[in-house]
């Protein structure tokens, strides 16, 4: 299975990285529609996409304003967008009022199910503490395992969630000694993070969101995640891992 990271930034674009979205283009599968959410419709590999929603913080939903010169192309036909009733209310009666965007795309939403089937496996979710609230997904298939946890502080109460999986994609926004930011914009630092991966033996983290305000190669203190879980990389932008 081929994950993109499209997008791997938090907050707002910077010249290095836009804002979320990761996508299996194997099986249409993609999860938020931040600002990279333009990279997406070329890199799709059928003309229908399921996207899952994990709350409706702009940088991980303006993209939805993209897309709609594709649809329009028939390059993606069928577009069906999961998430929370909260989120979907927000996204229709505020990004997408004609005030602000003239023409909705033609998107089938869909609230949020228990478990879902999709791209040949299961998708279930966990809810994440963060202002207003998030979602934390995991997508089984019968030989691999894929967990997306952002916008929330490390560690949480989502260990058992992740538990296992192949590959998990978690937030970083700060580094080591930003404790108290962390906790009081519902981010995470680098060494929770870590631990976290390491209690839940999940076979390989991708660290993502982090500050776009820095400009340093690496925001984050990747040695001190390393040290505690050696499986850990900071994503790049148009990144593909095999998993």
């Amino acid at each position: 299975m081929r994950l993109l990271l499209l997008g791997t930034g938090g907050y707002h674009p910077s010249e290095r990285r836009h804002t979320a979205c990761l996508l299996l283009p194997e099986v249409g599968v993609a999860f938020d529609a931040g600002s990279s959410f333009f990279r997406l419709p070329p890199r799709l590999e059928s003309d229908e996409l399921d996207l899952f929603l994990t709350h409706a913080h702009l940088d991980h939903v303006v993209g939805l304003t993209f897309p709609l010169v594709a649809m329009q192309q028939g390059l993606l036909k069928t577009f069906r967008v999961h998430a929370k009733p909260a989120v979907i209310d927000a996204v229709q009666n505020y990004l997408l009022d004609p005030r602000l965007f003239p023409v909705k795309p033609d998107i089938e939403w869909v609230e949020l199910a228990e478990r879902t089937e999709v791209g040949g496996g299961v998708m279930t979710h966990v809810p994440l503490v963060h202002p207003g609230g998030a979602t934390g997904y995991r997508l089984d298939w019968p030989d691999k395992s894929f967990a997306y946890i952002t916008d929330t502080t490390a560690p949480g109460k989502y260990g058992e969630f992740v538990r296992g999986v192949d590959l998990l994609v978690h937030e970083c926004y700060f580094p080591d000694g930003e404790e108290e930011w962390a906790e009081k914009t519902g981010h995470s630092c680098t060494t929770p993070v870590a631990e976290l991966a390491r209690e839940a033996g999940v076979g390989r983290m991708l660290l993502v969101h982090s500050d776009p305000q820095s400009t340093a190669d690496d925001p984050i203190g990747l040695d001190v995640a390393r040290s505690i879980f050696p499986a850990t990389e900071l994503a790049e932008d148009l990144q593909e891992v095999e998993f």
